[in-house]
């Protein structure tokens, strides 16, 4: 398993569900936002102590690329990476599996730092110092571009 990656579980909601019962398209971002939002806890940098220093991590560009359905109380695992750590941009890749492993969503987000008043500001120099273990690198075969999450070994 890659270090440089981080693993959430979530388990799919019923009101997540279509009458078809499989994950409405958009519900997906809803879930790379769960991810994202515990990443950010694991990494000692939780979202509201950002706010609570000025800082903000808009969303400025989002992509999925879909692969497979995900039904009602599915389990699935979001994998988290940092694929670009820059001055002021942040950018994710993401992939959701079933927990049978089979792939469903290839993702990427792209994040602006900004300040309450959403100026562009340098990420702070702290929660740069606490991402950049999660950088992933070219050399590990799925990061340094932005875009849809190349696979992870």
């Amino acid at each position: 398993m890659n270090t440089s990656l981080f693993h959430w579980r979530h388990r799919v909601t019923y009101a997540e569900c279509t009458i078809g019962n499989h994950v409405y398209y958009a519900r997906y971002l809803d879930i790379l936002e769960e991810a994202r939002g515990e990443f950010f806890r694991h990494a000692g940098q939780p979202l509201t102590r950002l706010q609570e220093t000025d800082t903000l991590l808009p969303v400025i560009e989002a992509r999925l690329r879909y692969r497979g359905a995900a039904r009602y109380d599915d389990v699935l695992t979001v994998e988290v990476a940092i694929a670009e750590l820059a001055k002021v941009r942040l950018a994710f890749n993401h992939r959701i599996l079933h927990e049978s492993g089979r792939l469903l969503v290839e993702g990427a987000t792209v994040h602006a730092c900004t300040s309450l008043e959403e100026k562009p500001k340098r990420i702070p120099s702290e929660l740069a110092a606490a991402l950049a273990p999660f950088v992933v690198t070219d050399a590990e075969g799925h990061g340094g571009r932005v875009g849809i999450a190349a696979p992870v070994s």
